[in-house]
């Protein structure tokens, strides 16, 4: 709707003389300043500085660009039970003797083939009624294969080592080819080497009477069962193919989670 105008009069002009006068004209000749030029100037510093910010996930704007956090993804660091934190008890039959062991996975890297954790074993020796050893182990897979090459152990003994496994029987022929390579992501069995490094928690202890961690273990971890088995082996023994039998222990915890 129209707005009515005013009834007054418009104004009435300035004498000519009034003007004139100097005063007059140096107030018309001063420049004037640009309207809001400060106000524009903050206003396109603030939208630059918020272009190069990275935007939240939880309040952005419709043209805020959205984070992709897919791409970036933790690897995958379990084989079935065999993941950090897990635990597995049994027993190592040595000859006659049979010792309670319990073995705690502390890590588990898939990309390095490599699993580290303790292994604490109770009624070894009289000094020591329970031993607990630092070890790491490596993945039988495209990093480490069936043959040792290290630690006193030559291909004769991997071999008879590992033919007491039978899950390992279709590979006695294969085993040693050049374009053979085990893949244990993908089969029941996880073949693996531990290898003894130091006492926990006192690592500075290298021998004790009637212990020895000076060899390695043979090891088979079987995803159907959850269960593993393993042979002692030190070349100074007189009672090889000590054997170690465990099981895995339920928990009620995460083998591993991922923040997305």
């Amino acid at each position: 709707m129209p707005i009515a105008s005013s009834a007054t009069a418009p104004p009435r002009p300035l004498p000519t003389e009034i003007c004139n006068t100097p005063s007059a004209k140096r107030r018309n000749d001063k420049p004037t300043k640009p309207i809001h030029r400060e106000n524009a100037t903050l206003h396109n510093q603030r939208n630059e500085r918020q272009k190069d910010r990275i935007p939240s996930l939880v309040a952005r704007r419709d043209e805020d660009m959205w984070v992709d956090i897919s791409n970036q993804r933790l690897p995958n660091s379990r084989l079935g039970a065999l993941y950090s934190g897990s635990q597995f008890t049994g027993i190592q039959q040595c000859g006659a003797n049979r010792y309670e062991v319990v073995v705690d996975i502390q890590h588990v890297d898939l990309q390095e083939s490599m699993v580290t954790g303790y292994l604490n074993i109770k009624g070894l020796t009289t000094e020591f009624p329970e031993l607990t050893t630092f070890f790491q182990g490596e993945i039988i897979g495209p990093k480490y294969s069936f043959l040792t090459r290290k630690w006193q152990a030559q291909q004769r003994i991997d071999v008879a080592h590992w033919k007491r496994f039978p899950s390992f029987h279709p590979y006695t022929e294969i085993f040693n080819r050049d374009d053979f390579v085990y893949d244990p992501t993908d089969k029941d069995n996880v073949y693996m080497r531990w290898k003894e490094h130091f006492l926990v928690p006192d690592h500075r202890v290298s021998n004790i009477d009637g212990a020895s961690f000076a060899g390695f273990y043979y090891i088979c971890y079987t995803r159907s069962t959850n269960e593993i088995s393993g042979y002692y082996f030190f070349r100074h023994h007189t009672d090889w193919y000590q054997e170690l039998k465990l099981k895995h222990v339920d928990q009620r915890c995460f083998g591993n989670f991922e923040f997305r």
